[in-house]
């Protein structure tokens, strides 16, 4: 059978690194891509040479970077491609950054990373993607569609525009064979969450946090021929947080 390859962003922690850990157990071959280093803990096969090291908030390294991720595809076939890096800068006291408080370059460097890097990618992937009949999974947040009191205002909006880029890439690459979907987490458990979690997670239809196994799950879906005939849709994974 065919190797499948994942090109995955934001892949060291969290959802991420649930993400790696579930495409290479279903026999895929996983691309990762950070602006650190590969860590050697990362406790799955040929991390090393599967790496690229971007910083995505460089639009024009991210663009370099195609080259050296077509390289890593034998046959010019990319399976999936998921946009998962996201960042959300907050306050000196860790609070929260809001439309009075955050500055250009702020939401500039935002919206590089959690918005523009994906559409980078996908464009310029796109032979790659076709070739593969492939699919594209964008990660959104429950903070895209409301006010969120840990969220910052440029992560949210960017989240939002990353939903709106899902629909319209959906239109784009749906003749090209490829289906484009995102996911929206809500209350995950991961090492970065923020003191006062617990009380949203109160109000929770489930009353619990997601777990990063439980998301990647869903994406992993979105990648698979369990998921042929659906693109262009968002889905909710946060524990009925949305409702």
């Amino acid at each position: 059978m065919e190797e499948k390859i994942l090109l995955l962003t934001g892949a060291s922690r969290g959802i991420g690194h649930a993400t790696v850990k579930r495409f290479s157990a279903e026999g895929w071959r996983v691309l990762t891509c950070s602006r650190h280093p590969f860590d050697p803990r990362c406790p799955w096969p040929g991390g090393a040479e599967n790496h690229i090291q971007i910083d995505l908030a460089d639009a024009a390294a991210t663009k370099g970077a195609i080259e050296v991720i077509r390289g890593k595809l034998p046959r010019g076939k990319l399976h999936a491609l998921v946009n998962n890096a996201g960042i959300s800068p907050k306050t000196e006291d860790g609070g929260r950054l809001n439309t009075l408080e955050t500055d250009l370059r702020t939401w500039g460097h935002v919206f590089n990373v959690n918005f523009f890097a994906s559409i980078v990618l996908a464009r310029g992937l796109q032979d790659e993607l076709a070739a593969a009949r492939g699919a594209v999974v964008n990660v959104t947040s429950i903070a895209g569609s409301r006010v969120h009191p840990f969220a910052g205002a440029a992560y949210a909006t960017s989240k939002a525009a990353l939903a709106a880029l899902t629909r319209e890439m959906a239109h784009d690459f749906g003749p090209m064979g490829v289906r484009v979907n995102a996911i929206a987490p809500g209350e995950v458990e991961t090492s970065i969450l923020s003191p006062g979690t617990e009380k949203i997670v109160a109000g929770l239809p489930l009353r619990r946090l997601g777990q990063p196994e439980e998301v990647a799950s869903v994406i992993f879906f979105l990648c698979s021929a369990d998921s042929s005939y659906v693109t262009g849709t968002e889905i909710e994974v946060n524990a009925g947080q949305h409702v």
